[in-house]
């Protein structure tokens, strides 16, 4: 399939895809040229990726509402695409599970004689680092905190005992970095192992659509699939840089007051982890990237484990073991829950939790837009460089074994990381509740405090003075009763909690602090610091291993991105990697600069929206994979007979009459159709004019009741309904003709390809019949029957009168 020579390709049925040549369009220098100076890569790809890059950069930088756009797009995508990104992720983990299961997960991403190219404990510490690491640090005890006293769905139910909201909490946490977060990446990188290693294809990924696309993956739609996957690679990576460099501000400045929480800041932080990442990336995969991955992995093992003791060990075991139990008994409907209910109206049964906001300001729709969504969106666009990454390090090892490194290992020890961090804040929280510390006092305001001059001692017939309305909550009488207890006068206590700094979140000691009260970039130094004598010890320690997380995702996004720009270069030009590691500083900057106060709602925001498209290819990979292993295993011969004409040739060719008639098919194509299918059924010719003038009612209908949207509001749905009639039509008729001519697909695909490209099904089946008559009979049934008994057997066209290959149909 994958040459343009018929002599090159070996026997049907041997393995392999032939001799595959890549025809990508290149420019290097000479090999004289010094290694720092030497130039290699797809200028198409380079120069558009970089164009939309800066272009989006400086955009955000000048626009001054790029930040407001940007949260338009976000609730865009999660208001209409909420089901998709949730059911798309559920799909890909039952595809992988099948495919561990199945004879296919022997498959080795190599040739049958090689070894692992890096030890197991090496390359589980590559794959985590570069997969997951800054984030643990962020949301390790920010998460379940967050969910356990903030709105969501568990919220409504007034009846919901305080504990099983602590482990909803830890279930939520799990399901964010479980299953569905790794699936992406393990699909990815599985693919581009065996398209790679197997059949020696460059490793970028373009080269995971070769089993549906052939050699056109080496023309501008492979070039279109690079770009794409260029931006959402360096827009992920960048959103898990602004998390990094969040979270170090917020830590340097409680270690030390005079350096204060602002963009500037954040701005020289994210220079210098860049110059750092950059000298990381120009030493290479195994000196820089896999020394750091090492010691990324040894700091998070050591926090972890000194935490866990320094907390109470039996009660984070506990943690670990019961949140396992919870997540298998409901990950499955947590996998599908898209929050339809809580999304389309507010719960009448919410109540007052004495955690949160009141229920009349607290939308709880928003949370599935701020946490799953988002973090769908993050997984998808950090999959093409996690899945490039680990597919290069994962050389010699079996499907299998590929599966168990990227879906069982890094999970569980995320498991155990949301166990010990999530659980001892989670108790934390609960401890500081007990003692009586809260934030969300409701004292009059601090102007008034300050004027009063009462001496009197404070008894409790004087709270209500203290507060709004003359009401106290359950904080404010918590905070009184302290100062009752401490002997203050009136005068005394009103200077207190009128004083600017006053907060009674966290006491003096540290040991006690209410976490819900300060922001998610500051529970994680609290908790360091709420271990007493090592508090400032723990500290310190984050903090350098958040940095060379921090590098290590940048230098391996650098490192990968530049590969995508090299047309698969496993060893991409020093000058190239310099070049993207500073672009991948810019549009940090830019993004921080951009969204200011909401710097991470703009970086969000480009994750999910990013993320989108990517997860439309995520679904034909699948595909993709399968077949790949079919032809690997002899089960798919790829020199199978197709319809002479792809679904995208009219783009890929674009020869003249190819994109003519395509054009053509617009108007044509239903009329092309119906006489194929009259022909393969063996109908009288008559039906050409019933069945034509059937297909044509209901694609007129479907244009009418547009346009009679302008006098009659609703009649779009009408045209919608008559539109997916008309593609329904298309895609049996698809499916007639196939079975006829034995080709390989399924009506599934049929459907679709009608409801998308219904000009190229037209073209299709226009020449279906353009070499030999139909194998039709009224004897015989359709050979569709035979084909579908043996799916599987038969793949991808080649032309053998004009040796030209022809897109795959899946």
């Amino acid at each position: 399939m994958g040459t343009n020579n018929e002599e090159e390709n070996p026997k049907k049925g041997d393995g392999t895809y032939g001799v595959i040549k890549d025809t990508s369009v290149r420019i290097h220098t000479p090999e004289r040229f010094p290694d720092l100076f030497r130039i290699d890569m797809n200028p198409r790809v380079t120069f558009i990726s970089c164009v939309i890059i800066w272009g989006f950069i400086f955009w955000c930088i000048f626009y001054d509402d790029a930040n407001e756009d940007m949260k338009e797009a976000k609730a865009w995508v999660t208001d209409k695409f909420t089901w998709f990104y949730v059911g798309s992720q559920d799909l890909w983990a039952l595809f992988m599970i099948v495919l561990y299961f199945s004879k296919y997960g022997n498959l080795k991403l190599g040739k049958a004689d090689e070894e692992p190219e890096y030890p197991t404990v090496t390359w589980f510490t590559m794959l985590f680092a570069c997969g997951i690491g800054v984030g643990l640090f962020y949301y390790g005890v920010a998460e379940p905190v967050w969910h356990y006293t903030y709105a969501n769905r568990y919220w409504a139910d007034p009846y919901k005992p305080d504990n099983e909201l602590a482990q909803d909490a830890m279930n939520l946490a799990y399901f964010h970095w479980g299953i569905h977060g790794w699936v992406c990446y393990s699909l990815i990188g599985c693919l581009l192992g065996v398209m790679v290693y197997k059949h020696d294809l460059p490793m970028k990924m373009s080269s995971c659509f070769y089993p549906l696309l052939g050699d056109k993956v080496f023309g501008w739609i492979g070039d279109a699939i690079d770009i794409l996957s260029i931006i959402t690679t360096l827009f992920g990576v960048c959103t898990s840089l602004g998390l990094g460099v969040t979270q170090l501000n917020s830590g340097l400045n409680i270690m030390n007051d005079d350096i204060p929480i602002e963009t500037w800041v954040k701005v020289v932080i994210i220079w210098v982890i860049t110059a750092i990442a950059t000298a990381s990336t120009l030493s290479g995969l195994d000196i820089g990237i896999r020394r750091l991955s090492e010691l990324c992995f040894t700091l998070g093992m050591f926090i972890m484990m000194f935490l866990a003791l320094l907390e109470d060990p039996v009660y984070l075991l506990n943690v670990f073991v019961q949140s396992i139990g919870y997540y298998l008994n409901y990950v499955i409907y947590l996998g599908f829950h898209c929050d339809a209910f809580e999304m389309h109206s507010k719960s009448v049964m919410g109540t007052q939790r004495n955690r949160i906001a009141d229920v009349e300001t607290v939308d709880v729709s928003e949370w599935m837009d701020d946490w799953t969504i988002f973090y769908w969106g993050w997984w998808i666009a950090w999959s093409p460089f996690v899945g490039i990454f680990i597919a290069k390090i994962s050389r010699g090892r079996t499907i299998r074994e590929f599966i168990n490194g990227t879906m069982t290992a890094p999970i569980l020890y995320s498991f155990a990381w949301f166990a010990v961090f999530g659980g001892a804040g989670i108790g934390m929280e609960r401890n500081a509740a007990i003692e009586g510390y809260c934030c969300g006092e409701n004292f009059i305001n601090k102007t008034e405090l300050k004027s009063v001059i009462v001496m009197d001692p404070l008894t409790k017939s004087d709270y209500s003075s203290f507060c709004e309305a003359d009401k106290c909550n359950v904080c404010a009488v918590s905070i009184l009763d302290y100062a009752l207890e401490e002997g203050k006068s009136i005068r005394e206590t009103a200077r207190w909690v009128g004083d600017d700094d006053f907060s009674y979140a966290r006491s003096n000691d540290k040991r006690f602090v209410r976490l819900s009260c300060f922001g998610d970039v500051q529970m994680w130094f609290f908790l360091m610091e709420s271990q007493e004598d090592v508090g400032t010890f723990l500290d310190i320690i984050s903090l350098v291993a958040i940095i060379f997380y921090f590098v290590t995702s940048s230098d391996s996004g650098s490192f990968i991105i530049d590969t995508l720009a090299s047309n698969g270069d496993q060893n991409p030009p020093k000058l190239q990697r310099l070049f993207w590691a500073l672009t991948e500083g810019g549009a940090a900057t830019a993004l921080i600069v951009a969204g200011g106060e909401e710097a991470l709602a703009a970086l969000q925001t480009v994750s999910i929206v990013c993320g989108l498209p990517y997860t439309v290819i995520l679904c034909f990979l699948c595909v993709a994979l399968w077949r790949a292993c079919q032809v690997s295993f002899q089960d798919l011969d790829p020199f199978a007979e197709d319809f002479s004409i792809g679904y995208l040739d009219f783009a890929s060719e674009f020869k003249l009459n190819i994109c003519l008639e395509w054009l053509l098919g617009f108007i044509l194509g239903p009329y092309w159709a119906v006489k194929a299918a009259v022909r393969a059924w063996n109908m009288h010719f008559a039906m050409v004019i019933i069945m034509s003038a059937v297909t044509y009612l209901f694609l007129i209908a479907f244009v009418g009741f547009h346009l009679g949207e302008l006098g009659v509001k609703s009649f779009w749905a009408l045209g919608w309904v008559m539109y997916f009639s008309f593609a329904t039509m298309m895609g049996a008729m698809r499916t007639g003709v196939r079975g006829d001519r034995g080709y390989l697909g399924n009506p599934v695909e049929d459907f679709f390809a009608a409801l998308f490209l219904y000009p190229s099904v037209g073209q299709q089946l226009k020449h279906a019949y353009d070499d030999k008559e139909s194998s039709y009979s009224m004897t015989q049934p359709p050979r569709y029957l035979d084909v579908d008994r043996n799916f599987g057997n038969r793949n991808l066209g080649f032309n053998g009168k004009e040796g030209v290959y022809e897109v795959a149909q899946f």
